[in-house]
């Protein structure tokens, strides 16, 4: 990407995924929230056009492409579906955590088939106890020879139930950040349960519950990494997960301006159109231009993750905040440019502002988002 532009590859890429979520997403993201339906099939024919594996490397079927190009494909997606691309977010998530920190038999034992969505990953951090506070689970294995016993619950898990394996952190050692390691958790293993589907705001298209591991056996041979290294892995998870939650964020709001400029554009009032009203014209540019500087930011950010640059942590903490604030902003006035249509699920608006709110918790909340930037300024002073 040049600074202010993509390039020709960049742009075929978010055209694809633009063109798949008008085709393949859009029809049904009303039906889908209805009815609580997990598209897997759909999600699945994603992954036949590499949206499976974004930034996974290619010696094992991923994509190999970047942080950015990741960031324009969930945001095409999400002007189809937030909760499903944020799904496909959270898979891309995982699998790319074996793929950066697990072995070569790892790599080739479950990426192949991540890659195509025959095996369907969740991410494993949040418990009852420890949202926020991720250094303070209580989630336990204890070493027996060659494998870990596992107990504990995790909370809030996405994909739960349906997915086949759990990127899960566990506590291997004493209690903080250096007791956490990583384990490749398998749906089938012995003592693997799941506690009834959550009741949410949004996000309905995708399912969430508990994830219980009551005395389950997993290979040491299923641990990322070394034993006291999962916390490293969880966060730098996060700083992608970041990028990809505010790209879904703009995209569902870009969705919600475009159905407010058509809106305002068909809808009279008092003998015009309402968007010929200066009021509501200063609104819809309000809402482009703070939607334009969050894309533009998330961007930057995501370049700097690609770069491995020093500050890259902060700034995916800020584009976060950012993107998500202002995508859930901007489609909650678009609801409130709808008027009392906007209210009804016909349009399409209120599925938006009900699946963009949770953008604003997960991911780590929009508030630990301003504590690691506050840490980074404040922290200047003591180097």
């Amino acid at each position: 990407m040049t600074q202010f532009s993509l390039t020709d590859d960049q742009i075929a890429i978010r055209d694809m995924a633009l063109a798949f979520a008008a085709d393949n997403l859009a029809p049904h993201a009303l039906e889908w929230d209805e009815k609580k339906h997990f598209p897997v099939d759909v999600m699945r024919e994603a992954a036949s056009l590499g949206m499976a594996a974004i930034y996974t490397r290619d010696d094992v079927g991923g994509s190999g492409m970047t942080r950015l190009d990741a960031a324009l494909i969930f945001e095409a997606l999400a002007t189809g579906c937030p909760a499903i691309s944020a799904y496909l977010s959270i898979h891309n998530m995982a699998t790319w955590m074996i793929d950066r920190y697990g072995s070569e038999e790892q790599r080739s034992r479950y990426i192949p088939r991540l890659v195509t969505m025959e095996l369907i990953a969740s991410y494993c951090l949040t418990e009852p106890g420890s949202g926020s506070d991720a250094a303070a689970l209580k989630t336990r294995a204890m070493r027996d020879g060659d494998h870990y016993i596992v107990n504990g619950v995790k909370q809030f898990i996405s994909g739960a139930g349906t997915s086949d394996i759990y990127v899960t952190m566990v506590r291997t050692g004493e209690d903080g950040p250096s007791g956490i390691s990583t384990l490749v958790i398998e749906k089938d293993m012995p003592g693997v349960s799941f506690g009834a589907q959550e009741k949410k705001m949004g996000w309905n298209a995708q399912p969430t519950a508990a994830v219980i591991f009551e005395d389950v056996r997993v290979p040491v041979a299923n641990r990322l990494s070394d034993e006291g290294m999962g916390f490293k892995i969880a966060m730098s998870g996060l700083d992608g997960g970041r990028i990809n939650i505010g790209a879904c964020s703009l995209g569902g709001a870009q969705a919600a301006l475009d159905k407010a400029l058509a809106y305002t554009g068909d809808r009279k009032a008092f003998g015009k159109r309402i968007a010929d009203f200066q009021a509501l014209q200063f609104k819809l540019a309000d809402m482009a231009t703070e939607l334009e500087c969050a894309r533009t930011f998330l961007w930057r950010a995501a370049s700097a993750l690609d770069a491995k640059a020093l500050d890259a942590t902060k700034l995916c903490a800020m584009a976060k905040r950012m993107a998500t604030d202002v995508g859930f902003q901007v489609a909650n006035d678009a609801l409130q440019l709808h008027g009392g249509y906007g209210y009804l699920a016909d349009y399409g608006v209120e599925k938006i502002v009900r699946d963009l709110r949770v953008h604003q918790i997960l991911e780590g909340t929009n508030e630990i988002m301003r504590l690691i930037v506050a840490r980074d300024l404040v922290g200047r002073g003591n180097r």
